[in-house]
């Protein structure tokens, strides 16, 4: 099969395109013939030594650990050949999902409803999952409770406006200016443009934060908190930073790492079905251009999700 592979940690030049062999299954996986893979800044941060890195014992190394895919071999487990499905999977361990065929564990896919696009499936696993587990896993989302989200227009944080909304909060968020018009198309009710507002000035007894962003601008989205409410912190780098500082100023941070859930995966397959979640698709690629989408996603300005294509 055709994958992308690195042979060493490095720069982007360091991928590789070309033949490695097609996975085994173990117990309890299914061979996946893989329709799109989504970017996630994890991957380049793992291929250039840092993010997951420290879980993978030998090379070469597939990146990727969401996609959509077809399964083509059931295995022994209860899932059929030919069935449409998405995931997550194995994370932070290898999972190899760049690549044209995936030994995906079947207890972490969850099957697709024909209404969604296998391409835009691709991109969808981890960066509503990260949502989800933010809003309700860690912070109890409640109807009626007000939410900040910092990086709103982010591959988590476009998911996490629509979700809160859906779930009935009131929904903030901040942005670059091109992309205001986006989130109030998405349902945020107030947006504010990071370069020239600061949000502490606007924005305060909010109940849930959700921190795509980090560093200092987490900390200082501390103070838009009620006394009882919470920041989740997803950027793993600084994420002791802004627990510290949480401490200090008695506030409650929860660090997140995202999670395989089959289980959510359906719920949130559902909401996409029905027209209640839409990922935007910012750009696709081919797999053999690779390296380009993950230079796109390390500029740390993409709008929505990034993901890799595959042609069988």
């Amino acid at each position: 099969m055709k994958a992308i592979s690195i042979h060493q940690f490095g720069e982007l030049d360091e991928l590789v395109y070309g033949d490695q062999p097609k996975p085994q299954l173990n117990t309890g996986d299914v061979l996946i013939r893989t329709t799109a893979a989504g970017v996630n800044p994890i991957d380049w941060k793992t291929c250039s030594g840092g993010g997951a890195s420290g879980f993978i014992n030998e090379m070469p190394f597939i990146p990727g650990w969401e996609f959509s895919g077809v399964i083509e071999d059931a295995g022994d487990t209860q899932l059929s050949t030919g069935k449409p499905v998405f995931g997550m999977i194995r994370f932070p361990q290898p999972a190899g999902c760049y690549a044209e065929y995936i030994a995906a564990p079947a207890d972490q896919i969850a099957l697709l409803p024909d209404a969604i696009d296998l391409e835009i499936a691709g991109g969808l696993p981890t960066a509503s999952l990260t949502a989800w587990q933010a809003l309700f896993d860690k912070a109890d989302l409640q109807s009626g409770q007000q939410v900040l989200v910092l990086g709103a227009a982010g591959g988590v944080g476009h998911l996490a406006v629509q979700i809160a909304k859906w779930a009935g909060a009131h929904v903030s968020g901040t942005a670059s200016r091109r992309n205001h018009e986006f989130l109030a198309e998405l349902g945020c009710d107030h947006i504010y443009d990071y370069h020239s507002e600061n949000v502490t000035d606007y924005v305060s007894n909010v109940d849930v934060v959700i921190d795509c962003i980090g560093g200092e601008t987490g900390i200082e989205a501390l103070s838009c908190l009620k006394p009882d409410g919470v920041l989740v912190t997803l950027p793993s780098v600084t994420k002791e930073q802004v627990i510290h500082a949480g401490e200090a100023q008695r506030r409650r941070v929860e660090p997140i790492l995202c999670v395989s859930s089959a289980e959510q995966l359906s719920k949130i397959a559902e909401l996409v079905a029905d027209d209640k979640l839409r990922l935007h698709m910012t750009e696709t690629f081919p797999i053999a251009r690779a390296a380009e989408a993950l230079e796109q996603s390390r500029s740390g300005h993409v709008c929505g999700k990034l993901v890799l294509t595959f042609d069988h």
